[in-house]
């Protein structure tokens, strides 16, 4: 499938070393409480190295996971191979899911929606392989409420979305979410600091549902 937001293979590598000290700073407990609730037959947009797998509950019965970049793709099939559940990786971007209209139960988002190309696009995909009463867990960073912050991650949102696979830092997800026609059910919002030293930053989690 082609990709609409290609993440190159120095992304996937700076990621795949990165994406595990935020995990044990607190990012992993976050994508715990993200797909607790999930069941049912689930997809996982910007599977990253599958750093939601080992979470997914007995409820699932498979999951779907796409994930554009290769490095990342590779470590997310092995990541599928020990997950409690059975989880397909393949090639594949959100705003062009590979599944039928209303066949999903649980659309899960951790940590991607800031990078796709077209969150519009990809959220009315999202709706479309919803079912009725399906819905969508999302885990996601977002524009800071803070004046000051929000003000320098708007002044490096270009050049940082170059250099980090797409990220927007400047992104107000959850308003896009809501305008996507779906219903926001619940939203914690948080800040948390990825990496030692950096900012706490603004994040969401919740729970959007399709009527």
């Amino acid at each position: 499938m082609p990709e609409t937001n290609p993440r190159g293979s120095s992304f996937g590598r700076s990621f795949a070393r990165m994406g595990p000290r935020m995990d044990a700073r607190g990012a992993a407990e976050h994508r715990r409480r993200l797909v607790e609730a999930a069941y049912g037959v689930v997809i996982e947009i910007g599977a990253g190295y599958g750093a939601t797998f080992p979470f997914y509950p007995s409820a699932v019965t498979g999951v779907l996971a796409l994930e554009p970049d290769p490095t990342l793709r590779g470590l997310a099939r092995a990541a599928a191979s020990k997950a409690p559940v059975p989880v397909t990786v393949q090639d594949g971007v959100a705003e062009a899911l590979p599944a039928a209209d209303a066949s999903v139960d649980v659309a899960v988002s951790s940590l991607v929606l800031c990078s796709v190309a077209d969150q519009a696009a990809a959220l009315a995909e999202v709706t479309r392989v919803l079912r009725p009463g399906g819905v969508l867990l999302f885990y996601e960073h977002v524009r800071s409420a803070h004046r000051v912050l929000g003000a320098a991650e708007d002044l490096l949102t270009p050049l940082w979305s170059r250099a980090a696979g797409g990220c927007h830092p400047n992104r107000d997800t959850a308003a896009v979410i809501a305008g996507a026609g779906l219903t926001v059910e619940g939203l914690e919002r948080f800040g948390f600091s990825a990496l030692p030293g950096n900012p706490r930053l603004a994040h969401v989690l919740g729970v959007a549902s399709k009527a």
